[in-house]
């Protein structure tokens, strides 16, 4: 059919072209997987659990995140960074006098790698509160590997005896061995979209398992669970169905009159059905949220940028607060915030980044709490990799691994976890430049989070494939 004829695109002449012309607009890639929904292997639960996956993109700056702050780890810093005399600012280095307030101290005594104490960014003031009230955890030096390795067997490039994930420092690929864990293409689900489909059967199927509020991601990719894209107003709408999409007003008009009818043809049934049932979850999920008042103020900050973190947290918070209207049990949400690939100006773009992940985690905790939810919510972060701690000029380079927060009332808090790395530039725990070599796997932060949402020792390995290449896999800090 010529495209000056698209108007008079019948009914079964657009179901069959629908497929390849993206008609659905952003709603199309969700309605398709609908229809995929089905049974999944996951016990019932009686109570409410979420996890809130928060993604900074660009790999973030370990190094200007979590300081060392006594003298002698500091001074350390400070020579790798550029200090100046007498431990003031200088180069990539923080002065040490501007860490006392977001100095950390734990709840219990630990004795970590050259008795090393940190602090946080200046910017992180209400991590730094949250950490003081034991509801903020700290992993060190996580990143991607497939199984424990030590940096001379990095070195011996023996990779059949001690493989190492492939493209490291890579943006795309490192962050999808983040969110998925294995790069094979046999592979295409990811963490939480696996950890949605272990639990879809006990949520009736729902919809509204696996919540997208940043931007489509792998991390939600299931089997048989699907990523449902909320935006920071509410469920995004199928833009078909108000616009004229790709092909013109007669498509438009098609998939109205489609729309709320029934069919005798296999084909056109089927799709009716997914079309209506993803009408029918964006007139749901905005019917639920329009019961929803939280008083909890989410823009803290008016020095930001941007407040975009805080938003995308807000609208989980609300979606959270209509777990009993949408008449579900457990949920795995992703938010994001990019802009961390500071090869330069991170003393200019890393404060004010952080700044944004201190408000909208902050906010987030605070909404938990006026919900009465604070013990059922766990949020983490990820990110592509860490940085080197030898700068660049002004700025640092890609890496590999980083330290990561885990907030939430059912953390063990106001405590380290893993093993605090050398700051150094030539240990054995780091491989060039500060580039941390990872002492913990993304797949055992992954498998501790699992275990607390409900997923079964024997049935760990259903969402970590590889957690048995490692001797523990619960990490201890929820």
């Amino acid at each position: 059919m010529h495209p000056s004829k698209t108007e008079r695109i019948g009914r079964r002449l657009f179901l069959k072209r629908a497929a390849t012309t993206a008609g659905l607009g952003v709603a199309a890639p969700l309605a398709f997987d609908l229809a995929a929904a089905g049974d999944a292997a996951a016990a019932g639960a009686s109570d409410y659990k979420a996890l809130v996956c928060v993604f900074l993109y660009g790999g973030n700056d370990y190094g200007n995140t979590l300081i060392p702050v006594d003298n002698t780890n500091y001074d350390l810093y400070s020579a790798i960074r550029g200090g100046g005399a007498g431990r003031a600012a200088g180069g990539l280095a923080l002065a040490q006098s501007d860490l006392l307030a977001t100095t950390l101290t734990q709840a219990h005594p630990q004795t970590l790698t050259n008795n090393v104490r940190y602090a946080l960014s200046p910017p992180l003031t209400g991590l730094t509160s949250l950490w003081g009230q034991g509801k903020l955890a700290i992993q060190l030096n996580v990143g991607s590997l497939i199984a424990p390795l030590t940096k001379a067997q990095y070195q011996a490039g023996n990779t059949a005896a001690h493989p190492i994930p492939p493209l490291l420092m890579a943006h795309s690929d490192q962050r999808n061995t983040w969110m998925m864990g294995d790069l094979a293409k046999s592979v295409k689900t990811g963490f939480g979209g696996r950890l949605a489909d272990y639990v879809l059967a006990g949520n009736g199927g729902s919809t509204f398992t696996g919540i997208d509020v940043g931007y489509n991601s792998y991390f939600l990719a299931g089997d048989t669970a699907r990523q449902y894209r909320v935006g920071v107003n509410g469920a995004v709408a199928i833009n078909a169905l108000t616009k004229p999409p790709f092909g013109g007003a007669g498509m438009k008009a098609a998939l109205n009159a489609l729309a709320g009818q029934t069919s005798g043809h296999a084909m056109e049934t089927d799709y009716l059905s997914v079309l209506n049932r993803s009408i029918g979850a964006q007139q749901q999920l905005n019917g639920a949220l329009g019961g929803v008042t939280l008083s909890t103020p989410f823009h803290t900050n008016a020095t930001l940028a941007s407040h975009g973190l805080a938003d995308q947290l807000n609208v989980v918070a609300r979606v959270i607060a209509s777990r009993a209207t949408l008449g579900i049990k457990r949920q795995v949400f992703f938010v994001s915030l990019d802009g961390f690939d500071n090869h330069d100006g991170l003393l200019t773009k890393h404060p004010d980044l952080l700044g944004q992940l201190d408000e909208a985690l902050s906010a987030f905790y605070a909404a938990t709490v006026e919900l009465g939810v604070q013990n059922q919510v766990t949020t983490f972060t990820m990110s592509d990799f860490g940085r080197s701690l030898q700068g660049n000029s002004d700025g640092s380079d890609h890496g590999w691994g980083s330290h990561h927060f885990v907030l939430g009332g059912a953390v063990q808090g106001q405590k380290f976890y893993g093993t605090a790395p050398n700051v150094s530039l030539s240990s054995d725990d780091q491989i060039g430049q500060g580039r941390l070599l990872p002492s913990t796997a993304v797949d055992q932060y992954v498998a501790t989070l699992a275990s607390w949402f409900g997923v079964a020792n024997s049935d760990l390995a259903s969402v970590v494939p590889r957690i048995g290449n490692y001797g523990v896999s619960n990490l201890g800090f929820v």
